[in-house]
């Protein structure tokens, strides 16, 4: 057979490393759908502008002016004027305006001297409630993934106590932990959970682990059902032990769902408020032992809201530095699953 009639591909017909070309009109059209996603989301970005980037310009530019008042010299109710850093200053040192306008440090009982305390009530709370709630959730979502008769029952049951609303669920635990509840006739106690200052802190995050340990459930429950079933019998094949195989197999495919309900559980824990402002009145113990940023920032608009506008900015850099390195480290976590499983496929 003769191979003079063989003709090599020309350069116009391949690219240099053995494919052909993207086509012109293939470009074109790329460009075209990526100028059409863009209008679509253009009034989704207009609505985020007025419905959250509003609001925070806002609160920004009204956390760097005075607190409106009266005048003492005319007795009249004029605009503070230009604050510069003072709001914040009130927050972060604890500086409060004293006689003829000097600054002091803010006296017991000011809430600006409740700040940090504040802090480190709304940090001890996610925390805490974090932790256990991964746990407990983790351990459902287990139980949940697993196929037994009377599955579909367990699920509901599970999942009540996040469909009951908060301000429910924080009555419902009040009267539990009244001195004559059920709580310490259980225990056979006499505690005071609603006014003793520690144990008012773990009334609340008892509360709250009951009540969101099921979101923490479905979503991890979400991240089991996407394994793969090949990966555990492959697992099985080699010998793997039911531990060895949670730890080596379900463990790491789980990471990148379980960082994303940590991300989401921490962002909304830094944000609690209705659960413990009604179960111990936002105060509880020596009156601020369940004092969260959130409560603070609604105690404080009552009586300034230019000042409660700082302590809002503060609460929001906050949240949003925890929310940025979250999202890093998920994003990095991502890669790393990604480029495992692409190692293990060759």
């Amino acid at each position: 057979m003769s191979t003079s009639n063989v003709v090599a591909p020309s350069s116009t017909q391949t690219g240099s490393n053995g494919k052909k070309p993207i086509r012109a009109g293939a470009k074109r059209q790329r460009a075209q759908q990526s100028r059409w996603a863009f209008y679509l989301i253009i009034p989704t970005l207009v609505l985020l502008a007025i419905v959250i980037g509003y609001p925070v310009v806002s609160a920004i530019v009204m956390s760097f002016q005075k607190d409106a008042g009266l005048d003492p010299a005319t007795g009249l109710f004029v605009q503070g004027g230009f604050a510069g850093f003072q709001n914040y200053a009130h927050w972060l040192f604890q500086q409060c305006q004293g006689p003829n306008g000097t600054t002091i440090s803010c006296p017991p009982g000011n809430l600006g001297s409740t700040f940090w305390s504040a802090v480190f009530v709304t940090f001890f709370f996610t925390v805490t409630t974090v932790i256990l709630e991964t746990g407990l959730g983790l351990w459902f979502a287990l139980i949940m993934n697993r196929a037994f008769r009377g599955r579909g029952f367990v699920r509901a049951a599970i999942l009540i106590p996040w469909a009951i609303p908060t301000a429910v669920t924080a009555k419902l635990w009040f009267f539990i932990f009244s001195f004559a509840g059920v709580a310490n006739a259980v225990l056979g106690a006499h505690i005071l959970w609603t006014s003793d200052e520690w144990a008012s802190r773990f009334a609340v995050i008892i509360a709250d682990t009951w009540k969101t340990t099921p979101f923490m459930a479905l979503l991890i429950l979400a991240g089991l059902q996407i394994i793969p079933e090949e990966v555990y019998e492959a697992a099985k094949v080699d010998g793997a032990t039911t531990w060895q195989r949670f730890w080596r197999v379900t463990m790491p495919l789980l990471k990148p769902a379980l960082m994303v309900a940590i991300l989401f559980r921490v962002l909304d824990a830094l944000r609690i408020y209705d659960l413990p402002q009604i179960l111990t009145g936002g105060g509880g113990g020596t009156g601020h032992a369940t004092t969260t940023l959130s409560i603070l920032v609604v105690d404080q608009i009552r009586q300034g809201f230019n000042s409660a506008a700082a302590l809002s900015t503060i609460t929001f850099i906050i949240i949003f530095l925890i929310a940025f390195i979250f999202v890093r480290l998920l994003g990095t976590n991502v890669v790393r699953t990604q480029e495992t499983q692409q190692k293990g496929a060759k």
